[in-house]
């Protein structure tokens, strides 16, 4: 779908949807990369997608549809098969004496719209939705889980014969027949499809004393999603496994694997599975493959955070630190870095477990700790290999520490993570792992500390604190302070106070269950300045080395979470029930 590029960037000037100079800034950046307009305002993360797919239409001179929270009828949904909607993002969703409309996000795929049209012998009239719209009318293809499953397991009785058998008692040979039959690959592919289309992070299968619970994580929340009969437990488990690659009459020990899907995109599924004392328990990780997309902006860093982020990463040597729980989002940030920093003139190597993203020319070596090959011993071999950037997925040891510490002595860049609560709580660490402190302040250039916090829906409702949350709130952070940062960073009018200051709360609508949609992130990071240095050379406690920091200009995680709730971007709730964490 090809949009005149000056057309477009005068309709976006006109629409007020943007300054002249964030889309001049943009026009000049698409110029220099040979991309679109559209696409560089949507890496900035100045755009909203929805918002550029409506400029578009405009000035295509095609009407544009939104789907979102509207429900479709059946008859016409189907007009069009799934696999064709999938396929070409094309979706039926209304029908008149003028045609049949249906929404697309490629008014020029000319194939789709030929074939909907030999089918439906009908007159076909294109119209331009987003992503967005495009999903919500995909989902409404599938009968609930419920519906669905249970349909599936109650026609097919030799599957419920079979599986009842369950546990111990189920042959190898039995398991799998298990895994080949219809009902169980139709229930699996339904449930990953449905975890794909909607966004799920990850996927837990457990079984109960008379049930099997399915569960999905979506935003970092989790939600029941099914409720399946006991009996189909073994059955489900077996198929997991024959995909993953894993041995089925194992259930005794954990066991790991991988798989990919290719539709409704490509996703790999990280498998682990668990023997507990109802059966195994089964998570699955959906990994989208690549990791381009990204920028520091869209991951939510700002201001003085993102300059220290762009110096640290013009640097040949030193380390870049993540830090943070399991799924905060610490390795999209290091290779959203990496993404900056992968150019024809660097040799990339990474050593991971797992590898989560896949990346163009850089080299990533997957960690075996089954035959001996560890973090440290990749690590020995890859410095051997001539990198310029060395990823190490996590510092886990004191070897694995030594040696990245060295190779960021010895003329490489090193990105890595640690699990730590904050980033001055990363210093600590390193001492507990026997890292000399003149070592650490020679070579570590950030630290980055980072929570996940839900996003709010466009469709939100606007409050203003009470004196009773003001104190509330008075008790976890420093509001004269904050409110200080907030005038300086023109978050907020000189005059403003605590309780003159808009705030949003979430607002349940069709398009959004609970208010919220998508993830963004909360930080600190914190630049090892030369006062910094000589803190931790004098052997300087955590809260001295982050007080210091915040001298020095560093927002504290829940300062950034309090800076976006105040952009109405999050909820000051949302941004507590994750520091608290």
């Amino acid at each position: 779908m090809v949009v005149d590029q000056e057309k477009l960037k005068e309709f976006l000037l006109d629409s007020g949807l943007l300054s002249k100079a964030e889309v001049e800034a943009a026009a000049v950046d698409a110029e220099q990369k040979k991309t679109t307009l559209q696409e560089e305002l949507l890496l900035r993360g100045t755009a909203d997608a929805s918002d550029i797919r409506k400029i578009e239409a405009y000035v295509l001179g095609i009407p544009f549809v939104d789907l979102k929270g509207q429900k479709l009828a059946f008859e016409v949904l189907s007009m069009i098969p799934e696999p064709i909607a999938r396929k070409h993002n094309i979706v039926a969703f209304r029908k008149t004496d003028e045609g049949l409309e249906v929404a697309m996000l490629d008014t020029n795929d000319l194939e789709a719209i030929d074939f909907v049209k030999k089918k439906a012998r009908i007159k076909i009239l294109p119209r331009l939705t987003d992503d967005n719209s495009i999903k919500a009318a995909l989902l409404q293809y599938q009968k609930s889980l419920k519906e669905e499953f249970g349909n599936l397991i109650q026609k097919d009785a030799a599957f419920l014969k079979l599986s009842q058998k369950g546990g111990e008692d189920v042959s190898e040979e039995d398991l799998k027949k298990l895994a080949a039959d219809l009902p169980v690959v139709r229930i699996v592919d339904t449930l990953l499809s449905h975890a794909i289309v909607q966004g799920v992070s990850d996927i837990h299968v457990e079984p109960q004393e008379n049930q099997m619970i399915v569960r999905y994580r979506i935003d970092g929340i989790l939600h029941d999603a099914m409720v399946l009969p006991r009996e189909a437990a073994s059955a489900v488990t077996a198929r997991l496994k024959v995909l993953s690659g894993l041995k089925l009459d194992e259930k005794r020990l954990p066991q790991d694997g991988r798989f990919k899907v290719e539709a409704p995109e490509k996703v790999s599924f990280r498998v682990s599975i668990l023997p507990t004392y109802y059966g195994e328990k089964t998570v699955l990780r959906l990994l989208k493959e690549g990791a381009q997309g990204f920028t520091l902006e869209s991951l939510g860093f700002h201001g003085e955070a993102l300059e220290r982020l762009h110096h640290a990463t013009k640097q040949t040597t030193g380390m870049i630190l993540a830090t943070g729980p399991t799924g905060s989002g610490k390795t999209t940030t290091l290779y959203t870095i990496l993404d900056i920093l992968n150019t024809t003139d660097v040799n990339i190597s990474t050593i991971e477990d797992p590898i989560e993203y896949q990346m163009k020319r850089a080299n990533q070596t997957q960690v075996r700790p089954d035959i001996g090959f560890s973090f440290a011993n990749g690590l020995r071999s890859l410095v051997r290999q001539d990198p310029d950037i060395i990823m190490v997925g996590e510092i886990r040891d004191n070897e694995t520490a030594g040696l990245a510490v060295n190779a960021a002595l010895t003329g490489h860049l090193v990105l890595s993570t640690l699990h730590t609560n904050s980033a001055a709580g990363a210093i600590p660490r390193l001492l507990d792992m026997k890292v000399e402190p003149f070592l650490i302040v020679s070579t570590v250039k950030v630290i980055i500390a980072q929570r996940l916090v839900r996003k709010l829906h466009k469709r939100k409702e606007k409050y203003n604190l009470s004196a009773d949350e003001e104190k509330s709130l008075a008790k976890v952070i420093d509001l004269e302070r904050m409110l200080a940062l907030l005038k300086d960073e023109h978050a907020v009018g000189p005059d403003e106070t605590w309780r003159s200051i808009v705030f949003y709360k979430p607002k349940i609508t069709p398009e959004s269950e609970d208010g919220y949609s998508g993830r963004i992130g909360i930080s600190e990071v914190l630049a090892v300045t030369p006062t910094i240095r000589d803190l931790v050379i004098g052997g300087a406690t955590t809260d001295d080395i982050e007080n210091q920091a915040k001298k020095e200009g560093m927002l504290t995680m829940i300062e950034d979470g309090m800076f976006k709730a105040v952009q109405g971007v999050t909820t000051i709730e949302e941004v507590l029930r994750v520091i608290s964490e």
